[in-house]
């Protein structure tokens, strides 16, 4: 079995859950519930409350750690879930769902079945392994915890491309350029991608490399292009949500600084039966090259 690394971000993770008064057992089970492995899990737990012993107040110590990072403008901040429709470029989008914390919108109809077929006939092909981000390094690496498929387009590669990233962009009132290409990916039955934050670390020795890029991610927007047979929802364990994945339909969230505070840690759930396609877009705080 592939070993699940303990990251700094599962760390500070820990560290936020007990600043919130969860007891120990609770936070196990909650790492268990997200995909953890039961011995990783009581290890990660384990060192990292006994490396905060020797402070005065672990609820200081998490206040005094978000407070190095400042709040950042995010994309969609005036989005409600008072507003029935938003006018996204050529496309009357829905609103399903809002919450304030963990920021999650939940938007009905963003693409059409069509464009959803187009997309995965334009990305299968190109599918291979998928990576994630290195924040120790910069570079792009195979990680245990996401099992999926996938590939990028480059932004504006295809018709299709382009309309999706102009609707998303007029969606969330967000400049166009300040968005990384679509990421395609599939995951097939088993799969999955364990919970996760998708900012950058700012404590990693690879992020101010990545930052040249356009800075730090802000939001995330995850389109589903089918519907599964069973499972495969994202979720949010720190509030317990889960977003079932349904053609056409999308979950987009924010998070104003590279901290847990944010309660953005999220994840894709097992897929129990068929298999399940995404296009993932991530938004920028400035433009990115």
């Amino acid at each position: 079995m592939a070993t699940q690394p303990i990251t700094p971000e599962l760390r500070r993770w820990i560290v936020a859950q007990a600043a919130a008064g969860h007891p120990p057992d609770i936070v196990l089970d909650a790492m268990k519930a997200s995909g953890w492995n039961e011995a990783v899990a009581l290890d990660a737990l384990e060192t990292t409350m006994k490396s905060r012993l020797g402070l005065a107040s672990v609820d200081a110590s998490i206040a005094a750690d978000a407070a190095t990072e400042p709040a950042r403008p995010v994309p969609g901040a005036g989005i409600a879930a008072g507003t029935p429709a938003i006018r996204a470029a050529d496309r009357d989008v829905r609103v399903v769902m809002a919450m304030t914390l963990p920021r999650v919108v939940v938007f009905a109809e963003l693409l059409s079945a069509e464009e959803c077929a187009e997309l995965i006939a334009l990305a299968r092909s190109r599918l291979a392994r998928s990576e994630t981000v290195e924040t120790a390094t910069g570079a792009s690496a195979v990680n245990p915890a996401r099992t999926s498929d996938g590939m990028f387009f480059e932004p504006g590669e295809f018709p299709v491309c382009a309309r999706l990233e102009k609707r998303i962009a007029a969606l969330l009132g967000w400049p166009l350029e300040n968005g990384e290409g679509l990421q395609i990916l599939r995951y097939g039955p088993g799969t999955e991608y364990l919970p996760h934050y998708d900012y950058f670390d700012p404590d990693e020795a690879g992020t101010p490399a990545i930052l040249q890029r356009g800075g730090q991610r802000v939001g995330s927007i995850v389109c589903y292009l089918n519907t599964p047979e069973a499972g495969g929802a994202t979720v949010f364990p720190d509030v317990g949500l889960e977003v079932a994945p349904v053609r056409g339909n999308a979950v987009f969230f924010s998070y104003d600084r590279p901290h847990p505070a944010t309660r953005t840690l999220h994840g894709g759930a097992p897929v129990d039966a068929g298999e399940k396609w995404v296009a993932t877009k991530w938004l920028r705080e400035g433009r990115f090259e």
